[in-house]
C-alpha cells in the first residue's frame, strides 16, 4: 500500500525544467523532484502539489512530489488538428488572457477563436488583451466578437497597467498569445524584474520565439499569478469534440436548434439550419465561416480563407 503523505506539504508548481519543479510554499520556494510512485502522471505548472523530504528551500535540497492535487481546469492543446497527442498548457487556471496586437502583427481572429474553443471547453473565463492599441483602433476587431459576452482591455505604450492589474487580482491567469504581440512586454510591467526576453517583429509579420517555457510569477501589485507560457503558433482543437467547438461561438447556437438530430453543422450539410439562420442576420457571416473552417481542419480538410491559425 503507498503511503498517504497525510503530513505532505502543500505547494505550487511554477516552473518545470528537465525534471526539476519549482515549486512554492507557505514557507518560500524549493526545487523538487517528481516521486517514482506518481507513474507516469505528469506535473505542469498550475498544479497543486504534496511535497515530503527537505522543504527547507535551503540550497541543494530537494524536495519529492509525491501527490498531485485534483485540477480544477486543464488547459490543453494540440500541436494541430488532426494530432491525437494532447499537451497540457496548465492546471488550475481561472482565467485565459489571450493576447493579441491591434497591428503588427495584424489580429488574426482564428486564433483568438480557437483559444475562446479551449478556455470555454474547460471551464476557463476568457479575458481579451489588446496591445499596440497606439497603432489601430479595436473597432473592426471587437465588431466581430460583438455578440459574445466577452470581456476585453485595450493596452498602448505608456499608458496604465492597473486595468489589466484588476483583472488579474485574486486569480491565477495564463497569458496566451502568438510571438511579437507584446505579452512579454506586459509580463514585465506587471512584474517588475522578472526581465522575460522581447522579441521583434520581421519584415514579413512573424513573431521571433522570445519565451521557451511556461512560468508562473506574483503579481506585484495584488493577490493574483500570472503563467507566462512561450509564444504559440497555433492552437490544436484535436481533443475538443464537433460539438463541443460551439463552445466557443455561442453567437451561432440558436441557429442550430432546428438543425436535424446529428447534423454535422459544416458545409456539406445540406439541411443545417445555421446557413439559411445566419443568411438571415441572425450572426455574423464571419463567425460561421471561422467555425466551419474549425470543422473543416478537424476533418482532416484544407482551410481556406484567412486566420488559420
Amino acid at each position: 500500500m503507498r503511503p498517504k503523505h497525510t503530513d505532505a506539504t502543500a505547494g505550487l508548481v511554477i516552473a518545470v525544467d528537465r525534471g526539476r519543479y519549482t515549486c512554492v510554499t507557505d514557507d518560500g520556494e524549493l526545487t523538487a523532484m517528481r516521486a517514482r510512485e506518481l507513474g507516469r502522471k505528469s506535473v505542469v505548472v498550475g498544479d497543486r502539489v504534496g511535497l515530503v523530504g527537505d522543504v527547507t528551500g535551503s540550497a541543494g535540497s530537494l524536495a519529492r512530489i509525491v501527490r498531485i492535487e485534483e485540477r480544477v481546469s486543464t488547459l490543453m492543446r494540440t500541436a494541430d488538428d488532426d494530432d491525437p497527442t494532447e499537451r497540457v498548457v496548465v492546471a488550475n487556471a481561472d482565467q485565459l488572457v489571450i493576447v493579441a496586437a491591434l497591428a503588427d502583427p495584424q489580429p488574426r481572429t482564428g486564433f483568438i477563436d480557437r483559444c475562446l474553443v479551449a478556455a470555454y471547453h474547460t471551464g476557463i473565463t476568457p479575458l481579451l488583451c489588446l496591445t499596440k492599441g497606439d497603432l489601430a483602433g479595436p473597432e473592426e476587431l471587437l465588431d466581430y466578437y460583438s455578440d459574445l459576452d466577452l470581456a476585453w482591455l485595450v493596452m498602448q505604450p505608456g499608458s496604465s497597467i492597473d486595468p489589466l492589474v484588476d483583472a488579474l487580482d485574486g486569480k491565477l491567469s495564463v497569458l496566451v498569445g502568438h510571438s511579437g504581440v507584446g505579452k512579454s512586454t506586459l509580463v514585465n510591467r506587471l512584474v517588475p524584474g522578472t526581465d522575460r526576453a522581447v522579441g521583434v517583429v520581421s519584415a514579413i509579420g512573424k513573431g521571433r520565439h522570445t519565451s521557451t517555457s511556461a512560468v508562473a510569477l506574483p503579481l506585484v501589485s495584488g493577490d493574483g499569478w500570472i503563467i507566462d507560457t512561450p509564444g504559440i503558433r497555433s492552437f490544436g482543437l484535436a481533443h475538443v469534440s464537433a460539438h463541443s467547438l460551439l463552445y466557443g461561438f455561442d453567437d451561432l447556437v440558436d441557429g442550430t436548434l432546428d438543425c436535424p438530430p446529428n447534423c454535422e453543422h459544416d458545409e456539406h450539410s445540406p439541411d443545417c439550419a445555421l446557413t439559411g439562420w445566419v443568411a438571415a442576420g441572425n450572426a455574423d457571416p464571419r463567425r460561421l465561416a471561422s467555425y466551419r473552417r474549425l470543422l473543416a481542419s478537424r476533418a482532416g480538410e484544407e482551410l481556406s480563407g484567412p486566420d488559420r491559425t
